[in-house]
């Protein structure tokens, strides 16, 4: 493992993929966070008519946290299999009213990305590339990974390899964990990055300087908005989330209006405002089987005994 190696990153996709994109579509006029769902899909079911997707973006749709959906198909390459996972989470349940809990949602996020290619006709991977990556110079450092087609960024690169994946039968390396995102294609609005260390802390960097107002570039309203809880008992922000009160992953030392997340591999960042600081985990703590949960455990102590180490350095 060097400072090169790439990590899949999954769920950090949310925050530092979608929810950006989301943001520079927004800012150019092309989408608003009130636009309903409906707008870019048929939902034959009256209940869905309210969801917008700002609720879709602050986990409180009224979509179920997961379904495993993959289970229904072989572990092969199907163009079809893709929008048929779409159409399913489409005419699922609802599990509450929209808008009136919080429930963490990948299937919520895999329609954030579909919506996204919809109102720009391009696919997500070329998305990220015009919108965040090409942006802050890391094209090279952080991308999707399509499968079959990985690009001329991962031929030669360190891979750290995930799971042993018993539906796939081989140890992944190169190719993303989550089974909906790797029958997507390798592309989705839940998962499918992969990146560095640095490629992520400098992403973060970029996000912290905006949201601080310094640079050629600062935070718009729409990137203030999605840096703000919507709700005051609830976690979520737009695509991020915020520390929990108690047993936060990100330790007890972070502050309040701390934003960050975490990814299923085993990667995770934060972005504390007030100490001037940024913290980024990567990790492939799913290898060789994701039953290995200590991370659970180390994750909080890592982030406390980081910020006692740095101590009176921050904020400076």
């Amino acid at each position: 493992m060097t400072r090169d190696t790439l990590f899949d990153l999954a769920s950090l996709t949310k925050p530092l993929a979608t929810a950006l994109i989301i943001v520079a579509l927004a800012d150019e006029g092309r989408l608003s966070t009130d636009d309903r769902l409906a707008l870019f899909f048929g939902l034959e079911d009256e209940s869905w008519h309210n969801i917008d997707l700002d609720m879709l973006l602050t986990h409180s749709s009224g979509l179920a946290p997961y379904n495993h959906y993959y289970r229904e198909f072989s572990p092969g390459i199907d163009p079809a299999a893709g929008e048929a996972i779409v159409r399913r989470i489409l005419t699922g349940p609802l599990l509450y009213e929209p808008g009136t809990e919080c429930r963490y949602s990948d299937l919520g996020f895999i329609l954030l990305g579909r919506v996204i290619e919809q109102v720009t006709g391009m696919d997500l991977n070329e998305c990220f590339r015009k919108y965040v990556s090409a942006r802050t110079g890391l094209e090279d450092e952080i991308f999707y990974l399509p499968l079959g087609v990985p690009g001329q960024q991962a031929r030669g690169r360190n891979m750290a390899a995930t799971e042993n994946c018993p539906w796939r039968g081989r140890v992944l390396q190169g190719e993303v964990h989550d089974e909906h995102c790797w029958l997507m294609g390798g592309v989705s609005g839940h998962a499918g990055l992969f990146g560095t260390v640095d490629a992520v802390l400098t992403l973060c960097a970029h996000i912290l300087d905006r949201w601080q107002g310094r640079g050629e570039q600062p935070a718009g309203d729409t990137l203030q908005l999605a840096l703000r809880k919507k709700y005051g008992d609830r976690t979520w922000c737009r695509g991020f989330d915020t520390p929990s009160p108690e047993g936060s992953s990100g330790g007890s030392l972070l502050s309040a209006d701390s934003v960050g997340h975490l990814g299923y591999t085993g990667t995770s960042f934060w972005i504390d405002p007030e100490k001037e600081v940024i913290i980024v985990l990567l990790s492939n703590r799913v290898h060789p089987t994701r039953e290995n949960i200590l991370i659970r455990r180390f994750r909080p102590r890592f982030h406390d005994v980081l910020l006692q180490t740095l101590g009176g350095s921050m904020g400076k």
